[in-house]
Order: C-alpha cells, then structure tokens, then sequence
C-alpha cells in the first residue's frame, strides 16, 4: 500500500522499492517505475500499484486416484509478477488517490488462476495414479506436472506473471484409509521390537549370570586381599610401635642431655654473675673508703686553716664575727609590735635606774 499525505489540495505519494506505480493523467503516462515519490492532484490522476516482489501461494486441495481414494495435496506456488505494464492493463491494480489501497482485489485474482490452474494438472496426473504410487511417488509427480503445466499456461505471461518455483509440502489420503496402510507396517515393526525385545532379555539374562560370577569371583579376592591386609597391618603396628620407642628414647637421650648442657650453662653464668658482683662490691666499697678518706682530710685540713686564721686576730675582732655570724643566722623580724604593759615596764625600768 502506497503512503500518500495531503498538502493544500494536493497529494504526495511514496511508493515502496518493491511496488512498481504507473501515474497516469488522462492518457498521458507521467510516472512508470519502482519506488517512486512525486506529487500529484486527485481530481485527474490515476494510479496504479503493481507489487513486483516474490510471493508465496499456499493451496490445499483434494483429489481421487485411479483406484478411486480420496487425498490431500498441499503446495505452495512462488511468483512474481514480470511485465507491471501488462498486469495493471489486464487486472484492477488502482488505488484510491486518498488512501492508497487498491479499488479492488487483484492478488485474489491472480491467487484464483493460479490455483485453478495448477488444481487442474495436479488432478490430471493423480487421477491416472493409484493411491500406492501416489504415495510413494506422487510428491515428484505432482509437482513436476504443476511445474510444467504453470509454465506451459498461456494466460500467465499474457497476465505478465511469471512462475518462480512450485513446492509440493504433502501428498495425504483420508485418515481411515492412512490408519489401514499403517496396520501391516506397525504389526511388523512391532514384531521387530517383540523379537528385539525378547533377544535383550535373553542378553540381559546373560549379561547378569556373568556379572554375577565376575562378583563372586571379585568378592573371593577381595576377602584373600583383605587377608593379606590385616597381617601387613600387624606388620606395619608393631614396626611403628618399634620406630617410636627408638624415637622416644633418642629424643629422652637429646632431652637429658641438653638439660644437663643448660644446667651446666646456668651455674656458669651464675659463678660469673657471682665474682662480677662481688667484684663490683670491691670496687665500690674502695672507692667509698677513698672518698671518705679524702673528704675527711680536706675537712680536717679546712679547720685547720680556720683556726689558724682565727688564732692570729685579736677577741675584738672575734666578737665582731661572732655576733655577724650569729646576726646571720637569726630570724628575719619584718615588724615589730610593743604593747602598752611592754611599754610601760621599760620606762618603769629606765625610771628606777635614775
């Protein structure tokens, strides 16, 4: 369908690459291609759409063999139409200048021929086949004969229709006479399967006799090799049990010995420890002796040089230091109060006195 829009009175159409248009007006040709675009009034022009694209045709349709069965064929017809000029003269592809869909129905049309025409040969070669070769040859058949027939048929080309392929899907009889032809086919296949059946229970019998002696036959050796790893167990405990008293005593042998290595070690360290402090004591204690010594010589020394001092200066002077001496050690006085009964009794005094 073509996409036309409207614009003041006027029509714009926007064709497909697959649909070819023919614009006509009057009985001038003014567009003839795919794909085309162009403006155009409605009141004078006449178009029309002609799908060039490939299409399939599904058909179904019943037939009688010659031996008067009934079947159903289902075929697909694939085409195209060639000549657009030629279809759009012999068949209604016009569409309204408003909307773009064809006036008509031309595709029902050419579906119509088509399946009437290739209907016909499918009906001419199955009606000279019975249903036994129709079966089993009539897919071929009937689509060779419809293949050659569509292409010897006149009125296609002069329609401008050209054929590209023709597929038949299935060739199928009525249900009841399809169930009686699979009767004979399903009794042997399943006497196939019984004898298949009856020939895997035999196998499977034999199967399980042989695995039942291949257990037995295992179960006996796995009790000899049981055997055989119980006494390789004893074996095996009593070489650990031996491997760990070695052990134990080399490791009690190491341990005794590196505990005697560190008693020994520790009373080293202890004696040296010992006769370090002992002579520090020593030391220390000289030079305490020393010190003592040479503090006491310097004091005696110092008084000595005090009293010599002293003795040469004459008892004024001494006084005159000692009460310096004793000023310095008094207490400091930062006030001094005198009471009334203080005051009173000095003067008292100084009175008595003269």
């Amino acid at each position: 369908m073509a996409d036309i829009t409207r614009r003041l009175g006027w029509r714009h159409l926007r064709g497909a690459p697959t649909a070819h248009v023919r614009h006509h007006r009057g009985t001038r040709l003014l567009h003839d291609g795919p794909g085309l675009s162009f403006w155009f009034r409605a009141l004078t022009a006449a178009i029309s759409e002609v799908p060039v694209d490939d299409r399939e045709l599904a058909m179904t349709f019943h037939a009688r063999t010659s031996d008067f069965q009934d079947v159903a064929v289902q075929a697909t017809v694939t085409y195209r139409i060639s000549d657009p000029a030629v279809a759009a003269a012999r068949l209604d592809f016009s569409i309204d200048p408003d909307s773009g869909v064809w006036r008509a129905a031309p595709l029902e049309q050419l579906g119509t021929l088509l399946t009437e025409t290739a209907q016909q040969h499918a009906l001419d070669v199955l009606s000279r086949t019975p249903l036994s070769a129709a079966l089993v040859d009539g897919v071929t058949a009937v689509r060779e004969r419809i293949a050659q027939g569509l292409a010897g048929e006149p009125r296609l080309p002069a329609t401008g229709i050209e054929v590209v392929a023709v597929r038949v899907v299935a060739l199928r009889p009525e249900p009841e006479v399809e169930r009686a032809l699979r009767t004979p086919a399903r009794e042997q296949i399943q006497q196939e399967a019984d004898r298949a059946t009856y020939e895997r229970r035999a196998v499977a019998v034999e199967r399980e006799r042989a695995i039942a002696e291949n257990e037995l036959a295992s179960q006996i050796e796995l009790a000899c090799r049981e055997e055989q790893l119980v006494d390789q167990r004893g074996t095996n405990a009593r070489r650990e049990a031996e491997e760990h008293a070695a052990a134990d005593a080399v490791r009690a042998e190491a341990e005794a010995a590196r505990t005697v290595r560190l008693a020994d070690a520790e009373a080293a360290r202890t004696v040296r420890l010992a006769e370090a402090e002992a002579t520090r004591s020593v030391r220390l204690a000289k030079a305490e002796a020393e010190g003592a010594r040479e503090v006491g010589e310097a004091r005696a020394q110092a008084q000595a040089a005090w009293l010599r001092v002293h003795g040469d200066v004459d008892v004024a002077t001494l006084n005159a230091l000692t009460g310096t001496r004793l000023a310095e050690n008094l207490p400091r006085i930062d006030s001094v109060t005198i009471s009334p009964d203080v005051l009173t009794g000095l003067l008292t005094r100084l009175g008595t006195r003269e």
